[in-house]
């Protein structure tokens, strides 16, 4: 079966001047593997692309696939993607190897400016499971009113993010959890970081604080290389006076003597792929747009699968020179 070659960065020498002394850069390798799929109609397939912004830089890229990758943005939030296609009647097995050399930093609180301020009215609105303004909410929200220093924006956004740290608990048991689901995490109180983020996003944008949904995958700083088991995702809330505040209440909750940590700082343990809710990558996808985008999105026919593909993901430090001064 032939293989397509459909983008190479072979030659990471020529990018070197990008990293930085305080940078932690490593490979972040996306694959694809053989399934079962109908073969009597056509396959499409959408695959999340790391994204670059302040905290993150991609530094390198190379993919294979057994079919040709088209590059594509979704609209709303400007999220990457590549979109594969088999035409109907081709049994191929359909595989795809991804690997992004990233260089990552720490994310700390910033951006207060005009265009950032613009950029954050767009996350006041509700999404499908992260409604805004919902009588759901009003009991929380008393108890955090109560419990905030002062009525300020900034006291608000911190008494929301103690309330879910102090309130929800972190594990996955039974059915339910793991939709970014806010009436789930009100009635349950317990799920998974989409879960935990959803619901202090209905929280902070009721309050008049816009807040936006980040998902990837985690990179431990532990260990130079491994396999991921699943996905991680977390929060940025807007302040005029601060900008952006990176927030991860569900990391928080796992590892209490680190809430300090996790309120302002994301670590440079993680890779960003998408933001937002509700996204819409394809003319099926309008219909029934994607809760959240971080695994490849299957449609056969033109209409979304309900499978779900082989995949695998790993990493590994990168054996690059560092430039001190880029």
């Amino acid at each position: 079966m032939m293989r397509f070659l459909v983008f190479v960065v072979g030659v990471y020498a020529c990018m070197l001047q990008a990293a930085s002394a305080d940078e932690r850069v490593f490979e972040f390798t996306y694959s694809i593997l053989p399934t079962e799929l109908p073969t009597e109609q056509a396959v499409d397939i959408y695959i999340p692309v790391p994204t670059e912004q302040v905290g993150q830089r991609i530094i390198g890229e190379r993919a294979t696939a057994a079919f040709p990758l088209e590059r594509g943005t979704e609209s709303t939030h400007g999220n990457a993607f590549y979109h594969l296609h088999r035409p109907a009647g081709d049994a191929s097995p359909i595989t795809a190897e991804l690997t992004w050399t990233v260089a990552r930093s720490l994310v700390t609180r910033g951006g207060a400016d005009e265009q950032e301020a613009a950029l954050a009215a767009n996350y006041l609105g509700e999404n499908r499971l992260v409604p805004v303004g919902h009588e759901v909410l009003n009991p929380i929200l008393e108890e955090i009113h109560a419990s905030r220093a002062s009525d300020s924006l900034p006291d608000t956004a911190r008494a929301i993010y103690d309330w879910i740290v102090s309130n929800v608990e972190y594990k996955k048991v039974g059915k339910g959890w793991g939709n970014g689901d806010t009436f789930w995490a009100c009635s349950e109180r317990y799920g998974n970081c989409t879960d935990f983020h959803a619901l202090f996003i209905s929280l902070a944008r009721t309050e008049g604080i816009p807040a936006r949904f980040e998902i990837g995958f985690p990179v431990p700083e532990s260990r130079e290389a491994g396999t991921i088991g699943g996905y991680h995702c977390w929060v940025q809330f807007y302040l005029p006076e601060e900008g952006w505040v990176p927030i991860d209440a569900s990391e928080a909750a796992k590892a209490p003597q680190h809430r300090e940590l996790y309120y302002g700082t994301h670590p440079a343990d993680r890779i960003h792929f998408t933001t937002g809710r509700d996204l819409v990558v394809s003319p099926a996808s309008e219909q029934a747009p994607l809760n959240y985008f971080v695994y490849p999105y299957v449609e056969v026919g033109g209409k979304a699968w309900p499978g779900k593909l082989d995949t695998r993901f790993s990493y590994k430090a990168a054996a690059l020179e560092i430039s001190a001064n880029p």
